[in-house]
């Protein structure tokens, strides 16, 4: 169970890791959008060039984002326990799994208070 603990931890590293890229390309794609309007306003006119180069990344980029976003939704989603249930279904299970851990440390109590009294006898 732990490697599985452990593969669910890194699996959440790396989805963490991509989704901070795709933030950091969201700021870039900023930030040629505002070079696009600063060459839009530029007094003596736009540079086509530097246009056509601030246009030609912001698309890359957003077709980049676009699919490590897709894959992230898509790999989140892949495990859905829940899927048609509502809230208190849910809620239901939740309780019903903390009864479970209640009863099994009172059982495991239990067990321990015979085990003492059998090695008192």
């Amino acid at each position: 169970m732990n490697s599985i603990n452990s593969m669910d931890s890194q699996s959440q590293n790396t989805s963490l890791q991509r989704l901070h890229h795709v933030e950091k390309r969201i700021v870039r794609v900023l930030d040629l959008a505002g070079g696009v309007m600063d060459e839009l306003s530029n007094s003596t006119g736009p540079r086509m060039d530097v246009l056509n180069n601030h246009c030609r990344e912001f698309m890359q980029l957003i077709k980049d984002i676009q699919v490590t976003l897709r894959e992230e939704i898509k790999s989140a989603c892949d495990y859905r326990p829940f899927e048609n249930c509502d809230y208190s279904s849910r809620i239901s299970n939740e309780i019903c799994c903390k009864k479970l851990e209640y009863v099994i440390e009172q059982m495991d109590w239990m067990k321990q208070i015979i085990d003492q009294y059998h090695g008192v006898v």
